[in-house]
């Protein structure tokens, strides 16, 4: 636990804390941009944000399941909130793995190509995953963090 729980929390915090910069204040402020200056912006930063976020998944996995394991003795003795936990984050796992190899693909394809309606459709798509995603971190982040203390 010593290792695993703040490893946990990290990754948690770099995924979502990247959702939350990338909607919050990216989106709007790029929004002002021509299209194709945009869509080159949002490639190059999910180039370079993306990779973080399979560390985190990988990282979030293997301490995820470490802690349910040797601290819990499984799921069985993990609480309630462990399993929403859980849950939400295969859910977030299995979001975020579409978004990439479906969305992301085809927008970094019509972006190298000049394909700016194209590129505009898929960023659109990945801005409603992205958003459903954030939706999920926030909440998996609340839950993680008081449900040791629901009663």
């Amino acid at each position: 636990m010593i290792f695993a729980l703040p490893l946990h929390g990290i990754a948690a915090a770099i995924w979502v804390g990247g959702m939350f910069f990338a909607y919050m204040a990216l989106r709007p402020a790029a929004g002002a941009l021509e299209p194709p200056q945009r869509l080159k912006l949002w490639r190059g930063t999910f180039d370079k944000f993306f990779p973080w976020v399979w560390a985190a998944v990988a990282s979030l996995l293997i301490t995820g399941y470490a802690m349910i394991f040797l601290h819990f003795g499984g799921f069985a003795g993990a609480g309630l909130h462990v399993h929403i936990m859980h849950g939400i984050g295969l859910i977030m796992m299995a979001l975020f793995a579409h978004l990439f190899f479906a969305p992301w693909k085809r927008l970094k394809l019509a972006v190298d190509t000049g394909d700016w309606v194209a590129g505009g459709r898929n960023l659109g798509q990945i801005r409603k995953i992205v958003g459903i995603n954030l939706i999920l971190g926030l909440i998996t982040v609340a839950v993680g963090s008081g449900g040791r203390y629901w009663p």
